[in-house]
């Protein structure tokens, strides 16, 4: 095909594809906790999440020792660009992160697909009330509203979402 004919075959954009879902190992740690602070700078720029890496850091070790699935997504390129934490006894998924610069290419979608495979008959998180690209996110997955809280650091309002296999 002459270039005249039309544009040829994109080439994928390889740090934008999901290459697979893994476990956790302690030397994606880095990685994780630099997504989950440019992830929440960018959602919510008014709160310093850079001073709060302490506390992601001693999240993970407290849901590993729990018990609780810890899991990333690696881009093609070997990045990790996002990770979910889900415990398979309840169902509850307490973090879920992806780096800005692949929203919109799946991640979030593998990582949720990720927690439903650990977590078959319910998923249910927290969600900031006002962070509506995520609410609209969770509800494009099946999610439903099921009740109100307050995020214990912040103060701020959370909504309650579940999501259940119909």
């Amino acid at each position: 095909m002459s270039d005249s004919e039309g544009p040829r075959d994109a080439v994928p954009d390889l740090a934008r594809t999901l290459r697979e879902v893994l476990p956790f190992v302690h030397a994606y740690l880095p990685e994780i906790v630099d997504l989950w602070v440019a992830s929440w700078t960018k959602t919510m720029p008014e709160i310093d999440f850079e001073a709060r890496r302490g506390w992601l850091v001693d999240r993970i070790a407290e849901h590993l020792a729990n018990g609780v699935h810890v899991a990333v997504a690696m881009s093609a390129t070997g990045d990790v660009r996002g990770f979910v934490t889900i415990d398979p006894k309840t169902g509850w998924l307490d973090q879920i992160a992806v780096h800005p610069a692949v929203w919109g290419a799946g991640f979030a979608e593998a990582l949720l697909a990720e927690a439903r495979r650990v977590s078959p008959g319910r998923v249910g998180l927290d969600v900031n009330a006002d962070n509506a690209r995520a609410v609209a996110f969770y509800e494009k997955q099946g999610f439903s509203r099921v009740g109100e809280g307050r995020n214990p650091r912040s103060g701020l309002p959370t909504l309650v979402m579940e999501w259940r296999p119909k």
